[in-house]
């Protein structure tokens, strides 16, 4: 089975917290703090593998979370990290964000890395929060959760040259002629239901990759038959070999083929219909083929496309064609690989400063990237950590925000899950 879009969910390791501890040591009978810092959440990587051809392992299992940073303990130890998860797809992958469909990676190159979601930092223990004034403090913190996201990976098969055509043309027997690929053949339609690549080895040791993509029918834009699925990889190919059966064996004409096949490209994307083609006339042996051939020959020429003819069957006519396809992938520039720009980085960073309070069944509720972040730092059971507590929703304005939603002495108010009893 070949799979080529996949949708996952990927979550950063948690940090581990930070601990309360004291020295305890004989003479010492009040040591100071100790507490270590929790060690680091794992971060979820996406490598890419050329030994893989298909995202089916992603049919079957869909979450994915890298490991939990461990708790930080006495002795001003600290925890250990989580290991990184290393998730491996197939070259050619592109990883999508699933709520905008930007593209966040493009993994072109077997070893290429991604790291997708960045586990959480580990809490602070109480070493780091002893002053002069406050010499046993018994404040440390929690570690931050690792970042999580669905994504959307989409395989693109990656190829110079593309062979398109309708189904039943030639193209795997072709493919199996000029390289050393050794596709499934048979004489109906849709029998290559996944991209087949080879490599065309040309004199001079020269190359390049080829690949036969499934068939093409009316309405494919719209997904109809393979639709979609065969468009995806003709994107990355810098030429299109369009593959026509002149022979009009199945009742067919191959200057409206040519026609059709086209449309089809320009419905799904302009930018496709405008890669460089060279069209091959195949099944050029049979009865009656010469005379289509001709009629096309002349269709084409007026358009400006060059034409070759061929018998995949005979294994003729293809030395002209292939030094054609070299020289013209000489003129053609590898195509722009996606680079992530520093605008694009940004889409991801939380303000860790914003929050929102909206009130719900008579409770004012508090709620953010800020609350979350303060709740991580403080233990209420402390005296000078409710005090700092109360220090900091004063400064970031959570006390005037919630004078102007109407708050008053004694009302509820809730961040996570504290609820406590408003008090000017």
């Amino acid at each position: 089975m070949f799979v080529d879009v996949a949708k996952i969910f990927v979550k950063g390791g948690d940090g581990g917290k930070g601990v309360v501890s004291f020295r305890r040591e004989k003479f010492i009978p009040h040591g100071g703090p100790d507490g270590g810092d929790g060690g680091d959440g794992g971060n979820v990587i996406i490598k890419a593998d050329s030994s893989m051809n298909t995202l089916l392992d992603f049919k079957y299992k869909k979450k994915y979370e890298a490991e939990r940073g461990t708790d930080g303990m006495g002795k001003k130890m600290k925890g250990r990290d989580g290991k990184d998860l290393i998730i491996s797809v197939p070259v050619g992958t592109i990883i999508k964000d699933v709520d905008g469909d930007r593209i966040i990676a493009d993994l072109v190159e077997d070893g290429q890395t991604k790291i997708i979601a960045k586990g959480g930092r580990g809490g602070k223990g109480n070493i780091h929060f002893a002053t002069s004034t406050r010499r046993a403090p018994r404040i440390s913190q929690d570690g931050e959760k690792g970042e999580e996201r669905w994504i959307i990976l989409e395989l693109k098969t990656i190829a110079d040259v593309g062979l398109i055509g309708f189904p039943n043309v030639g193209k795997s027997t072709i493919l199996s002629v000029i390289t050393a690929a050794r596709p499934k053949i048979a004489n109906y339609h849709f029998t290559t239901l996944e991209p087949n690549l080879g490599v065309v080895e040309l004199k001079g040791d020269r190359s390049f990759i080829l690949a036969d993509i499934p068939g093409l029918i009316e309405g494919a834009h719209q997904g109809v038959g393979l639709g979609h699925d065969f468009l995806r990889h003709i994107e990355r190919t810098r030429l299109l070999l369009h593959i026509i059966d002149v022979s009009g064996i199945e009742g067919r004409d191959p200057i409206s083929d040519y026609e059709k096949i086209n449309e089809e490209l320009v419905q799904y994307s302009p930018k496709l219909a405008e890669k460089p083609q060279i069209v091959v006339g195949n099944k050029y042996d049979l009865p009656g083929a010469s005379t289509n051939a001709r009629a096309l020959e002349s269709y084409l020429a007026k358009k400006g496309v060059e034409c070759f003819f061929v018998s995949a069957a005979r294994h003729e006519g293809f030395d002209a064609l292939l030094e054609a396809v070299w020289r013209l992938l000489e003129t053609i520039p590898m195509p722009q690989l996606y680079v992530e720009t520093d605008e694009e980085l940004n889409v991801q960073r939380i303000d860790k400063t914003a929050y929102e309070i909206y009130v719900e069944d008579g409770i004012f509720i508090v709620q953010g990237p800020f609350v979350d972040e303060l709740m991580r730092k403080v233990n209420l059971d402390d005296y000078d950590s409710l005090q700092y507590f109360q220090r900091a929703i004063q400064k970031r304005g959570v006390v005037d925000a919630l004078k102007e939603k109407g708050v008053k002495d004694g009302d509820t108010v809730r961040m996570n899950d504290l609820e406590f009893e408003f008090v000017e």
